[in-house]
């Protein structure tokens, strides 16, 4: 009978000291509240144009420290501060199964009051029958969206401002990693029905890139790839096989995860024959306590390797994100291809890495606003040649710029 009870003793002892370890030190998640908040103040480049009260942001979030009591808890705490600024370029660099997804395979606008989809992820859907496209959402898991939006946990962005409503509800439809989505929608022939989300599945390439010819023009399609630095070996081999097309089409619409410019330089480097600029940065700094100076310039991109000379056309989508939204812009502004298709992801800005004093997971804020050269912010970007999505039996965007190839091309 002695061993089970020193058994028992033992494990008694290491869950106590184990909980002792993973204990929430609640003053060192206000340090790290005040030093986030900090941040967002000094180097967040949207701050005014998003229009949310720090100090409103400061008092709610302080009211919320004493109710923390798990790691997960002090992660979301976190998130929902983030989330107030309606912004998906603001994120943890970690999440928990109780996080929100980044992103939903379906794109919901507000049109005439009605939530409705807009935009489907037509090309990375493998299952897609249903056609989602014009569909009201009427719920999700049973509750009515308004009353979702309503309990969406952020308290110091105006929930009835269209912009901050329609990220909300694209957030709901993300959902979380723990939660089903099961959506209750009026189709567009006014037919209601269930819907579960997490029943599609989202292909998932192996490659870098993949590419063919179709009617004479080069198909390039990357593959959510533009973080790789590999990708540019690939693209200069897929690139030098296409060199004979008389026009190509670089597909941007599975980048939603963005990349680095090292990457997109390096693509956009063989379609030139000498140094072209083809994006805008702008920021502010002070320092000591002096006034706010503007920075502003313009970032350039050289020629490399040989030149692909013939058109270009760029496919872009809701799932366009980051850098390929800044690829995107940048073969426009430096006049070397046309663009086609949808409003992009719309995330704003150049990113920065920040670190909390005590977490062991930092965040990143957009410390500089990014421009077309023709001075469009790059969030507010749409494509002259746009193609609104009305079906999922055809392939419009890619249509569209296979027509507008071959009429250049004449």
């Amino acid at each position: 009978m002695k061993k089970p009870i020193l058994t028992f003793v033992i494990l008694l002892h290491f869950f106590c000291a184990n909980a002792q370890e993973n204990k929430i030190d609640q003053n060192k998640i206000k340090e790290d509240l005040n030093k986030i908040i900090s941040d967002l103040s000094q180097n967040y480049a949207y701050l005014q144009e998003k229009n949310v009260d720090l100090d409103c942001i400061r008092e709610y979030y302080q009211g919320q420290i004493p109710n923390i009591k798990t790691e997960a808890q002090t992660v979301l705490f976190f998130e929902y501060l983030l989330d107030e600024f309606y912004d998906s370029h603001l994120i943890l660099n970690t999440n928990r199964k109780s996080s929100f997804r980044l992103f939903s395979p379906i794109h919901a606008t507000i049109e005439n009051g009605k939530l409705l989809i807009s935009n489907v992820w037509q090309t990375q859907i493998e299952n897609l029958e249903q056609n989602l496209i014009g569909a009201e959402l009427l719920k999700i898991n049973g509750i009515d969206f308004d009353k979702a939006v309503e309990k969406f946990p952020t308290h110091c962005n105006d929930k009835n401002a269209q912009k901050v409503r329609e990220w909300i509800v694209n957030k709901i439809l993300a959902g979380r990693y723990d939660q089903p989505r099961i959506l209750t929608l009026n189709l567009a022939n006014n037919k209601t029905i269930e819907y579960d989300l997490d029943k599609l599945k989202i292909r998932q390439p192996l490659e870098l890139i993949t590419s063919r010819i179709e009617n004479g023009v080069g198909i390039m399609r990357i593959n959510n790839s533009l973080g790789n630095n590999n990708l540019i070996k690939a693209f200069d081999q897929s690139l030098d096989q296409l060199e004979n097309t008389k026009g190509l089409i670089i597909d941007l619409r599975n980048t939603v995860d963005g990349g680095n410019s090292y990457v997109a330089r390096g693509i956009m480097s063989r379609f030139i024959n000498e140094p072209v600029p083809y994006q805008k940065h702008w920021t502010t700094e002070h320092y000591d306590g002096n006034p706010e100076v503007d920075r502003v310039w313009v970032e350039y991109v050289n020629p490399r390797k040989n030149q692909y000379k013939k058109p270009v056309v760029i496919l872009v989508g809701r799932w366009t994100g980051s850098m390929g939204e800044g690829l995107a812009i940048g073969f426009e502004g430096m006049g070397r291809a046309q663009v086609v298709g949808t409003e992009m992801e719309r995330l704003a800005g150049e990113m920065s890495g920040f670190s909390f004093k005590n977490q062991g997971f930092g965040y990143r804020l957009s410390t500089a606003k990014l421009f077309h050269m023709n001075g469009t912010p790059r969030e507010e970007y749409v494509p002259a040649n746009y193609v609104a999505q009305t079906m999922i039996e055809k392939d419009q965007t890619l249509e569209k710029g296979l027509e507008l190839i071959h009429k250049i091309a004449e």
